[in-house]
């Protein structure tokens, strides 16, 4: 009988309980009570956090948790991710307040789908075993396909979900079909099964190999790396705002801590193997990321072709596999998750009701209309660029550092190119606030920065400008959540 030990799974029944809640609630409530769903999602969210962070006490280093037999782990590694995770969502649902009451969709089944997709993602960051990744993955798939399209009477929203949905099936067949490879190859789904298998066998055949390179087309697909990118620009689009931020930040986040885990942990007998076929990737990744995002005229499809990009530097740290490497991967979507969320956040009141100003001249002016929304953009934008003080400047040199130390000059060169070319872009939104005129004569209308989003973006400044000045602290956590790995 496998060991059953519920408390290992206390954040994630928090999550599930008051997704159940709110799904509940939502039979009930009035007009005016469905205003409350986001407050009570909030509630899960908070005790979720504090639960991920006091058990057994604060970032204990040498606690590490197994349940159902080995199929479950609370490490230091999964504990990270799943704060980024309950962050994002949290931040997420802080935008989200005012936007679903503004566009007519305040119904609990958005706040219960995005408290099942970081269900997923929570998941996907503890399982030790290829079928309870999957699942995982899945349970945050499903979820996200509806929130792309939730906005029903936009007919980019629905684009965007079957879209998302059609893809994303492809891509998860891949995955599954190389899980099954790597099964028959080896005799078992565990993590620690194929790895202790691999290594035994001196003669390594092509089977596990022929899984290895459709994992990477499933995990490439779930985090944007090109060639398996081309839905992230229309889902971005189409998708709502505070979802596009969403996405953009915990999923992406989730498919790393399963990336990783499973090579770093079940393949490292294919380390050979897997290098350049990921070092090909990440060079693709960041350079068509960089460059389409140079001709872009819409915002959010801006920041998808960046979030391409920035899954390329990430891939870079996960070439280096070791500490440094691991780590960097944590402190950077950490850092990540602050600054989109927080340009996601700005981008959400100032495109209105509808979404319809998107675009970068419309943001011509805005440092003088709205100083205080520009100076927040500015500095999520700065952060985005690799810019200092900011935690992206330091996200990036950690990471290249990383790449330099592990042999990987020329990839770590390439990275300091495409930072530079990213930073064209970025600062064409910088320019358009502060150095060309409104393109419409007369007042604009006042912005509405609700208090929710307002402490949103608060949060995220506050975390951008901490991590980028005194990174110090969660490099160090970082560094000791990759020890859960060894």
């Amino acid at each position: 009988m496998p060991t059953i030990n519920l408390s290992a799974l206390y954040p994630e029944i928090i999550i599930t309980l008051f997704a159940l809640i709110v799904l509940l609630l939502q039979s009930f409530a009035n007009i005016r009570g469905k205003k409350y769903f986001g407050y009570i999602s909030l509630v899960g969210i908070v005790a979720a956090i504090f639960i991920v962070f006091l058990k057994p006490s604060p970032f204990d280093f040498k606690s590490v948790e197994y349940a159902f037999n080995g199929l479950w782990v609370v490490d230091n590694y999964c504990r990270f991710f799943k704060l980024i995770f309950l962050l994002g969502t949290g931040l997420t649902i802080l935008i989200s307040i005012k936007y679903v009451e503004d566009e007519g969709i305040q119904n609990g089944e958005y706040f219960a789908l995005i408290l099942f997709a970081t269900l997923g993602m929570m998941i996907m960051a503890s399982g030790t075993e290829l079928m309870t990744l999957f699942l995982g993955l899945e349970l945050m798939s499903i979820s996200l396909y509806a929130l792309a399209g939730f906005t029903r009477i936009r007919m980019i929203s629905n684009e965007a979900a079957l879209k998302y949905f059609l893809l994303g099936s492809f891509a998860t067949g891949f995955l599954l079909y190389g899980m099954a490879l790597l099964y028959g190859a080896t005799g078992t789904t565990s993590l620690n099964g194929i790895s202790q298998f691999l290594a035994k066998t001196h003669l390594i055949s092509p089977l596990p190999i022929l899984g290895m390179a459709l994992l990477v087309i499933g995990f490439g697909f779930k985090v944007a790396a090109v060639p398996f990118h081309m839905w992230a620009p229309d889902v971005y689009q189409g998708a709502p705002s505070p979802i596009t931020a969403f996405m953009s930040a915990g999923p992406k986040a989730a498919g790393f801590a399963a990336f990783v885990r499973v090579f770093v942990d079940a393949l490292p007998s294919l380390h050979g193997e897997w290098v350049a076929l990921i070092w090909i990737i990440a060079v693709l990744t960041m350079t068509v990321g960089n460059v389409i995002a140079l001709v872009q005229d819409n915002i959010k499809r801006m920041l998808a072709y960046s979030s391409i990009a920035h899954a390329g530097y990430v891939l870079v740290a996960f070439l280096c596999a070791g500490e440094m490497g691991i780590s960097s991967i944590l402190y950077y979507m950490l850092a990540y998750t602050f600054m989109n969320i927080g340009a996601f956040a700005v981008i959400t009141v100032l495109a209105g009701k509808g979404e319809e100003k998107v675009n970068i001249s419309d943001y011509n002016g805005l440092g003088y209309r709205h100083p205080v929304a520009a100076i927040a953009m500015s500095l999520f934008l700065f952060s985005l660029a690799g810019i200092p003080p900011t935690a992206g400047f330091m996200g990036k040199f950690y990471i290249f550092s990383a790449a330099i130390k592990q042999g990987f000059l020329g990839l770590a060169i390439i990275g300091v190119i495409n930072s530079v070319i990213s930073v064209y872009y970025y600062l064409r939104v910088t320019i358009a606030m502060y150095m060309k005129e409104p393109a419409t004569s007369g007042e604009s209308p006042a912005l509405v920065f609700s208090p929710a989003c307002i402490i949103a973006i608060l949060i995220s400044a506050f975390g951008v400008l901490r991590m980028g000045i005194f990174p110090s602290d969660y490099i160090n956590i970082a560094k000791q959540s990759f020890l859960a790995l060894l």
